[in-house]
């Protein structure tokens, strides 16, 4: 699988959030948006890392929000949200993120193949960085090598 679909209306640049739970519905909203997930989605991605921690920031500065595939998922689809202010997840190691990637993803055996794809932009140690610092929607899909 290659990456998911990052239309510029699943992006967000810049955006302030109160806390991880407001940076997560900030990349669930843009789920929406782009057509990839219900409104209800926004909830389930927080209910997942409140039951199993914050598994989800992956790497320094990068979290990776997700949750199960089910009736909330609409199409494949990939959110990025660049934060002004970092948050906290409460991560013992790659706090605070200033990158929220938001997944949604239709089949569960796609799932992992799509983390993948997603891992693979961060190969480049500067990859997180760059999107942090961004100023476009055409710029994040540029680091991400996304499809326009």
């Amino acid at each position: 699988m290659s990456l998911p679909p990052l239309p510029a209306s699943a992006i967000v640049v810049g955006a302030e959030a109160a806390d991880w739970r407001s940076a997560v519905t900030l990349a669930a909203e843009a789920l929406v948006r782009s057509g990839a997930a219900k409104p209800e989605y926004a909830q389930q991605m927080i209910r997942m890392i409140e039951e199993h921690g914050p598994y989800v920031v992956i790497a320094p500065g990068l979290a990776l929000a997700h949750a199960r595939p089910g009736p909330e998922v609409i199409a494949d689809g990939l959110s990025v949200v660049t934060l002004a202010t970092p948050v906290y997840f409460g991560h013992p190691h790659n706090d605070p993120v200033r990158v929220i990637l938001g997944l949604a993803i239709v089949a569960a055996d796609e799932h992992l193949a799509a983390v993948a794809a997603i891992a693979n932009v961060f190969n480049d140690s500067h990859a997180t960085e760059e999107l942090a610092v961004a100023g476009s929607a055409a710029e994040v899909q540029l680091i991400m090598g996304a499809e326009r």
